[in-house]
């Protein structure tokens, strides 16, 4: 989630007004060692020699069109290439394809963020970083996205022989299908670009043919005729990721089928929400203990308009006696559930749809009608034979395409299978002994479900577009029985005319592979395999994160798991971590018939790509995101922050030119216990808070808590840093006089703010590469220099004793906002604590008077109470640490009498108001509850405010009195 500013800190308007604009931290007065012209013409030189950054000195804000320049650079110098100088273990992840026909939305706006995240972070470690990107050649979508276009010139694919149809794709690809990946980079994908796959390119297309044929030999490839997604539009198999269940209001119809052999009462009601299925019914089912209808059980009944055609009374636990009128008609053709009964019971198995989704002939009359058109007609009938007994409105669950959007008829058809149920145990194996880990660990419950009851894959799709099916057939022979598998169409022959005899003649089949078996084998394929001798597999397999949505883990991740344990011998990468779903501000799935679809490249030109980076990984792992215009605002305020504190650094520290000063600066270290103990307080604070950050931040980028290293780098730089540390170092870079203590707020400043946007690049880093590039004498570009070191020394005191220097600071701001203190206006005060905590206040008196608007002259330091104590209000910071503001300083004690008698008076008057209806029976009894109540908490305020009210008027008077 977006950060506010923290708001305790903010006791007058003026603080007020520098938090919203950053750029009055720089209105004091500038001192006389820190003419800039040279440092304008130094960053004037990087610009003209790189044409890539621009400082802070020089521009008011970041500029987001610079982005794109930055990138460019970064890829230019092959930092986005894995690099072993500093050793260590490879850290891999393989991007998910995109689509190829795709165009930007927020989910891949989140997995770029999250993995760019981890790359960036890795890289810094000194790990060889390898982030793998491509793309898929998305079957269904990019045929239809052709069909489009070819029917836009008057072509149907109908037209073109499969060839001539792929030839037009290929031709599309070229032209358009780099769109996605632009958009990609766009996001600052610091992916290694020369390694860029595509599903269909022909080392990833030679490696899903050898899948292929491997799991043949092993027999976990087979064809055969089952039940399975159809799409009578697309005319193909679908998977079940890309059938989508929706809620739709439709009808229940209840019918009657006539028991034969017996009476005219002698008949059962079903229930069918499908009626036009009743020709492909093979058999009637209820439950054996459902007593209404055990007489039939063993009989025969008549299936309806069909002639005399009869089916068998049956009885099957599976049967729910309560829905509907407990009977249930079989249609195993046309059913999942139904299906797998009549497999279970050897049943017969009747489809009576044709491809296109209109009834076959086993339909009879009602055959060549559209099966909407004939559920209509069929009701129709039914009535007009007094079959029909009632229809009532009854909500649906309907399958549909996810890219066609019409509805899915489950179909029987010759497909191609894999064997999945042993696949499947050593993919649970893998969760189960700690060599994969799923996070969040609530996942690995789901997908122990679904391979656990896993079911055989259909994996060929009635296409044009894809890997073909390596399968070739023998003209004149069974297709079923008579095939080669071959890798090519020359070995196939070879294969079929050793078998067949010379004059064999052999064709392929038509069909292509689902597009979810190429991406099964993206960890590896895309690395070389099979040739498991390339460098690239021996070094960067098995990965390290596969970082993909929830939505697909069975779908796709589980099946890179059993694709990878089956080719490799290895699980394909060492951690899953699942992103949620993006939603819109109020939780809704976004979608353009709400009109809430939020677009990503829109969002990064009007707020930036760091503030989208930062707002999307502010979430929780597997958890969904709600995405709001107010938490991009937020950020982008953040990011102005950020460049605002980095025109500060700069205007403060020494000119580039001076080597003498920077060479004392940077010979500032504060590794080591003796050179943080000598810090003044606001320094050793804000070092030991870095090294705090620095420790809590790796461990959770260690951890993949993204959100949790976000959102503590944040609050450091605004609530500690920035309102803090920034304002205490004026007393040393304006007024001190003192050339040490500027030089140790130098470097102080310099390494705070540098190490701040090491911790802060993987998750912004455009305006941290930028800000990092704008200070003098930096080794390495940002984005390869060094991650931070852990374990560096803390000064505890430090902390507390600054927090002591806080509170009292705090105090006096909320008694400056209470009184309504004019802001520019310094006040006196006494500060009563014991010997030891005055010593270091007394060192901090500057800052004390800066920061809480006291007049450095008038603080008065002591162990025993002012004299004036009784005409001063009184403040307890913390358990020793006291102080006294003379009333006087603050107002006029006579007007504000005045002021405060008027508004006890008013008070009263509206508190007796709001007793008077409470008291009253007929409002108490007669009103609305929540009018009541609203009474009463109007009155319980009253009287807190009354209270309040009189107290300080009793201590205004005592004053005037004194």
């Amino acid at each position: 989630m977006a950060l506010a500013g923290p708001s305790h800190l903010l006791s007058s308007s003026s603080t007020c007004l520098r938090r919203l604009n950053p750029l009055l931290f720089f209105a004091h007065r500038r001192p006389a060692w820190t003419p800039r012209r040279a440092a304008h013409r130094f960053c004037a030189a990087v610009v003209s020699e790189r044409d890539v950054f621009t400082s802070p000195e020089v521009a008011k804000s970041f500029d987001f069109t610079s982005e794109e320049r930055i990138y460019k650079w970064w890829e230019s110098q092959g930092f986005f290439k894995p690099n072993f100088d500093r050793g260590g273990d490879p850290f891999v992840i393989p991007m998910p394809p995109a689509n190829v026909t795709g165009s930007l939305h927020m989910g891949h706006a989140m997995f770029v963020t999250l993995e760019d995240i981890m790359i960036r972070y890795f890289r810094m470690k000194g790990r060889p970083a390898l982030w793998i990107p491509g793309t898929d050649h998305a079957g269904i979508a990019t045929q239809l996205v052709v069909e489009k276009m070819l029917a836009a010139e008057g072509i149907k694919r109908a037209d073109l022989t499969q060839e001539e149809f792929t030839k037009r794709v290929w031709e599309w690809k070229e032209k358009y299908g780099s769109t996605i990946t632009n958009q990609i980079k766009r996001l600052g994908a610091s992916c290694d670009w020369t390694r860029e796959c595509f599903t269909l390119d022909d080392q990833l297309s030679h490696a899903v043919v050898e899948a292929f044929i491997r799991l043949h030999e092993k027999g976990l490839i087979y064809q055969g005729s089952y039940l399975v997604n159809w799409s009578p539009n697309l005319q193909t198999a679908v998977s079940d990721l890309e059938v989508e269940y929706s809620e739709e209001p439709g009808y229940l119809y209840y019918m009657k089928y006539r028991v034969a052999g017996g009476s005219r009462d002698d008949f059962m009601t079903i229930a069918t929400t499908r009626p036009e299925t009743l020709f492909g019914d093979v058999a009637i089912a209820v439950n054996p203990e459902d007593e209404r209808y055990a007489k039939y059980v063993g009989k025969l009944a008549i299936v309806p308009l069909t002639f005399g055609r009869h089916v068998p009374i049956i009885a099957d636990r599976y049967v729910d006696p309560e829905f509907g009128t407990g009977v249930l008609k079989i249609s195993p053709g046309h059913d999942q559930n139904d299906y797998h009964i009549a497999r279970k019971l050897g049943l017969p198995i009747l489809n009576v749809m044709n491809k296109d989704g209109t009834l076959n002939d086993v339909a009879g009359l009602y055959s060549g009608m559209d099966r909407f058109e004939a559920r209509e007609k069929l009701w129709s009938d039914l009535v007009e034979t007094n079959l029909a007994v009632k229809k009532e409105p009854y909500t649906l669950r309907v399958p549909r395409s996810q890219r066609g959007g019409e509805v899915i008829e489950p179909l029987i058809s010759k497909q191609w299978f894999v064997t999945m149920e042993p696949l499947a145990e050593r993919a649970l194996h893998a969760v189960e002994k700690g060599q994969l880990t799923i996070l969040p660990e609530r996942f690995e419950k789901i997908y122990n479900n679904w391979l656990t009851n896993i079911k055989d894959w259909c994996i060929s799709r009635q296409l044009w577009w894809g890997h073909r099916i390596p399968v070739w057939y023998i003209v004149g022979k069974k297709c079923e029985e008579d095939y080669v598998v071959a890798r090519n169409a020359e070995e196939a022959l070879a294969k079929a005319q050793e078998k067949y005899g010379k004059s064999v003649e052999i064709y392929q089949d038509p069909d292509v592979l689902d597009t979810w078996f190429s991406s099964a084998l993206w960890p590896f394929s895309t690395l070389g395999w099979p040739d498991v001798s390339r460098e690239d597999f021996k070094h960067f397999y098995p990965a390290t994160v596969l970082e993909p949505a929830h939505d697909i883990l069975f779908f796709w991740v589980a099946r890179m798991v059993m694709m990878g344990i089956e080719f490799t011998g290895t699980v394909p990468f060492s951690y899953v971590y699942l992103h949620g779903l993006i939603r819109d501000s109020e939780g809704r799935k976004m979608s353009k018939s709400l009109g809430n679809v939020i677009d990503p490249l829109d969002t990064m030109n009007e707020y930036g790509t760091d503030a989208l980076r930062f707002t999307l990984c502010m979430g929780t792992a597997g958890q969904d995101i709600n995405l709001s215009t107010e938490r991009l605002t937020s950020n982008k305020a953040f990011t102005n922050k950020l460049w605002n504190a980095g025109k500060f650094l700069l205007q403060n520290l020494p000119e580039r030119s001076d080597a003498t000063a920077w060479d004392l600066l940077l010979a500032n270290k504060f590794d080591t216990e003796a050179a943080l103990q000598q810090l003044p307080l606001p320094e050793g604070w804000v070092v030991t808070g870095l090294h705090e950050l620095i420790d809590k931040v790796s461990i959770s980028y260690e951890k993949f808590y993204f959100g949790d290293a976000a959102r503590e780098i944040y609050d450091f730089f605004w609530s500690h840093f920035a309102d803090w540390y920034i304002e205490s170092s004026k007393t040393r870079l304006y007024h001190s006089g003192d050339g040490s203590a500027t030089i140790t707020a130098q470097s102080v400043l310099l390494y705070v703010f540098e190490n701040i946007l090491k911790l802060l690049h993987p998750f912004m880093p455009f305006v941290t590469e930028e800000l990092w590039q704008a200070l003098p004498y930096r080794k390495d570009a940002l984005i390869v220099a060094p991650w931070p070191s852990t374990d560096l020394p803390k000064n505890l005191l430090s902390i507390k004793r600054f927090q002591n220097l806080q509170s009292l600071i705090r105090g006096i701001r909320n008694v400056r906002a209470e009184y309504s203190v004019e802001p520019a206006k310094r006040i006196s005060a006494s500060v009563v604590a014991t010997a030891d905590v005055l010593e270091y206040i007394s060192k901090e008196k500057q800052v004390l008077a800066l920061l809480s608007k006291l007049d450095a002259q008038n603080i008065n330091l002591t162990e025993s109470l002012p004299g004036d104590a009784n005409q001063c209000v009184h403040i307890v910071a913390d358990e020793g640490l006291e102080a006294y503001l003379p009333l006087a300083d603050m107002v006029d004690v006579s007007a504000e009498v005045e002021r405060l008698s008027k508004r006890l008076s008013k008070l009263q008057t509206d508190y007796d108001t709001l007793l008077a209806r409470l008291s009253s029976p007929s409002f108490v009894e007669k009103a609305p509850e929540n009018i009541v109540r609203g009474v009463r908490e109007k009155a319980s305020e009253a009287e807190e405010k009354i209270s309040l009210t009189k107290n300080r008027l009793t201590f205004l008077q005592s004053t005037v009195s004194t």
